[in-house]
C-alpha cells in the first residue's frame, strides 16, 4: 500500500473576496475529467471514475484555509503502482475543466449553502468567523453570489498560478524505497506546465487581534441555542504549540475529563456537551469555546463557559489536571499513527509547517516536560478573555439585541 499527499499553497487564504470558494471550487473541478493530450484519449469524469475502480485506487483533490492537497492511494505491486502514478499525473497535469459539469457543480453548491443557512449551528459559524478574523481571509463566507462570479477561466487560472512542481510539498508513506519515491514524485508532477520561473506568492496579512469584546445575539426558531466564544488564537509554528495542546485539553478538547465539561454540563446540567478548540494554521485560526442550551439558560451557559475559561487563564491548571492529561496525550499517541492515512497526516503535517524530521520521535517526552507554568503562560499570551466574540443565536427574541 502507497500513499501519496501533494500540497500547494492554494487553499481559501488565496481566495479574492468577491470569489470566495474559488479553492475549494478549483479543487473539485480537476478531478471531473483529463483532456486529450499526447495521444492519449480524454476522459470525461465517469471514464475517470471507472478507471480508477479498475486499478483498485483513488486519487482526488480538496482545498482547506491554507493549502490544496491532492491525494493518491494505490497498491505497490508493480504494474497496478506504475498504472496509478501515470493516470494520477494525468489528473494533475491535465484537468479537463468542463463547462457544462462547473455550472451543474455551481448550483449543487449553491442549492448546499442555501441549505444549510436553514441550521442554527451554520448562522452560528457566519456570524463567529467574520466577527474574529475581520478582514482576513479566514474570515471570509462562499456564497451563491461569490460562486456566481467564478468562472471555467478563473478556475483555469487559480490552478495555472498555484498548482505548480516548484510549489509542490509531496509527502509518502508506504512500501516504496528512496529511488522509487524520487521516481514516483517526478512522474506525478511531469504533466504539470514547467515553470521558467517561480516567484513568491503574494504575502497574506496577519489576523489582527480583537480590540474589544463583542456580543451578537440571534433569534432562532429552535430548540437550543447554539453558542459561540472566542477570538484570534496562535499560528501552527508558535513555539508554544504543546503547551497550549495540553492546556486545551484540560479546558475542553478532553471529551467528559475536561474542565468546561465538569462545571457546565455535570454541576449545572446547562448542556449536553460543551468543547473548546485552537485551529491553528500559517496563520492565527480561532480559539473557540462552543455549546447547545436550552434558549431560556442560554445566558447562565455563556457565563460559566466565560468564567471557567477566565480562572483557566488566570491560574492554569491543577496537577491532577495535569498529568491525567499528559497520561491521554501520550497512552494515546499510537492512536495517531495506526494506519498508512494517519501517518500520512502527520509526515505532511512536518512537511507543511517546516517542522523537525525527528518531531513525531520527541513528541512524547515534549509532552511529558510541558508543566503548569508552561500552560498559564502561554494561555495568558495567548488569550484575552474580556477581548472575545460571543454568539447565542437561537435566543428568545426578548434577549436579542447587539
Amino acid at each position: 500500500m502507497l500513499d501519496v499527499q501533494l500540497d500547494f499553497d492554494a487553499g481559501s487564504r488565496r481566495d479574492p473576496a468577491p470569489q470566495a470558494g474559488l479553492a475549494s471550487a478549483t479543487a473539485l473541478m480537476a478531478g471531473k475529467g483529463v483532456a486529450a493530450q499526447g495521444g492519449q484519449p480524454a476522459l470525461d469524469e465517469n471514464q475517470l471514475g471507472e478507471a480508477w475502480a479498475d486499478l483498485g485506487a483513488s486519487f482526488g483533490g480538496s482545498a482547506g484555509a491554507d493549502r490544496m492537497s491532492f491525494a493518491l492511494r494505490t497498491l505497490t505491486e508493480p504494474d497496478l503502482l506504475r498504472r496509478a502514478v501515470a493516470l494520477a499525473a494525468r489528473e494533475l497535469g491535465e484537468p479537463a475543466w468542463p463547462e457544462p459539469v462547473w455550472q451543474r457543480e455551481r448550483e449543487r453548491l449553491s442549492a448546499a449553502l442555501r441549505e444549510a443557512r436553514t441550521r442554527p449551528a451554520t448562522q452560528a459559524a457566519l456570524a463567529f468567523n467574520p466577527a474574529v478574523y475581520g478582514s482576513h481571509p479566514y474570515g471570509q463566507d462562499t456564497t451563491p453570489e461569490t460562486l456566481a462570479r467564478i468562472s471555467v477561466a478563473d478556475l483555469r487560472a487559480f490552478y495555472r498560478q498555484h498548482v505548480q512542481p516548484c510549489r509542490a510539498k509531496v509527502s509518502l508513506v508506504g512500501a516504496v524505497n528512496r529511488a522509487q519515491a524520487d521516481a514516483l514524485v517526478t512522474e506525478l508532477l511531469s504533466r504539470l506546465p514547467p515553470a521558467a520561473a517561480c516567484p513568491p506568492l503574494p504575502p497574506v496579512a496577519e489576523v489582527a487581534p480583537l480590540a474589544a469584546a463583542r456580543e451578537i445575539r440571534m433569534p432562532f426558531q429552535s430548540a437550543q441555542a447554539h453558542v459561540l466564544i472566542g477570538q484570534p488564537g496562535y499560528k501552527r509554528s508558535d513555539p508554544d504549540f504543546l503547551a497550549l495542546l495540553v492546556g486545551n485539553h484540560i479546558l475542553g478538547g478532553g471529551g467528559f475529563s475536561s474542565r468546561l465539561m465538569s462545571e457546565v454540563r455535570e454541576k449545572r446540567g446547562l448542556s449536553y456537551g460543551v468543547y473548546s478548540d485552537f485551529s491553528p494554521g500559517l496563520h492565527a485560526g480561532a480559539f473557540s469555546i462552543g455549546l447547545q442550551t436550552r434558549p431560556d439558560q442560554a445566558d447562565a451557559a455563556v457565563a460559566v463557559a466565560r468564567q471557567v475559561l477566565a480562572d483557566f487563564v488566570a491560574q492554569g491548571p491543577t496537577a491532577a489536571e495535569l498529568k491525567a492529561a499528559q497520561d491521554n496525550l501520550i497512552g494515546g499517541f499510537a492512536l495517531r499513527l495506526d494506519g498508512n492515512r494517519k501517518l500520512l497526516a502527520n509526515v505532511a503535517n512536518i512537511a507543511w509547517n517546516g517542522l523537525p524530521l525527528d518531531y513525531l520521535a520527541h513528541w512524547t517526552e515534549r509532552v511529558a516536560r510541558v508543566s503548569a507554568a508552561d500552560i498559564r503562560a502561554a494561555f495568558q499570551r495567548k488569550l484575552q478573555p474580556d477581548r472575545m466574540v460571543t454568539v447565542v443565536v437561537g435566543a428568545q427574541p426578548a434577549a436579542a439585541g447587539k
